[in-house]
């Protein structure tokens, strides 16, 4: 992980440590900033991590609007998320069942302010709740979706127990599928 304060990226491991979260530099001044958003050889450098990323993917969402907790059991995907307009609360959940921390979560707010982006290995379930009116979401994947392969853990599984910040007096936005997702017991594990 890099100290160098002459990097282009701060990597700080969060309380699973493959869950990482990425700082890129930021530059600014009286007409605005500008930020490299992505760089392979930077990130590989700064994570140590040999990735190639084969989808980008693009979301808007309404405050309140949780989306997860979702994984792939085949062709599963890791991946690198930021926010690009508003705020969201994102989470990891590990199934790797060899892991230490299997079970566990984490979760990090990421925004356009703080320009923070979290990497997301293989073997997680991943979701994120919209705290700003809107937010804009993009994400790097490792591999390519793949609907028959796609798996849903309960966004609010007792087990699990993710501390959303959800106000007393109001609701999660939810698809169907979100809905429905697998208590923690039934859902799939790697």
């Amino acid at each position: 992980m890099t100290e160098n304060s002459n990097a282009k990226l701060q990597v700080t491991p969060t309380a699973i440590p493959d869950v990482l979260i990425i700082e890129p530099k930021v530059f600014g001044d009286n007409r605005g900033w500008f930020t490299e958003s992505f760089n392979a050889n930077e990130f590989a450098k700064a994570t140590g991590l040999d990735i190639t990323f084969v989808q980008d993917n693009h979301s808007f969402s309404r405050q309140w609007t949780l989306r997860g907790m979702h994984y792939q059991l085949e062709h599963t995907q890791g991946k690198l998320v930021r926010v690009t307009s508003g705020s969201v609360f994102d989470v990891a959940v590990d199934l790797r069942k060899d892991s230490a921390t299997f079970g566990k979560w984490v979760g990090v707010e990421l925004s356009v302010e703080n320009h923070r982006q979290m990497w997301v290995p293989p073997g997680f379930a991943h979701g994120f709740l919209v705290l700003s009116e809107t937010a804009e979401f993009l994400y790097k994947t490792t591999d390519y979706y793949d609907p028959s392969s796609e798996a849903c853990l309960s966004w609010c599984d007792p087990t699990v127990g993710i501390e959303w910040p959800i106000p007393l007096d109001k609701q999660a936005l939810l698809n169907g599928k979100d809905a429905a997702g697998l208590a923690w017991d039934a859902a799939p594990k790697f």
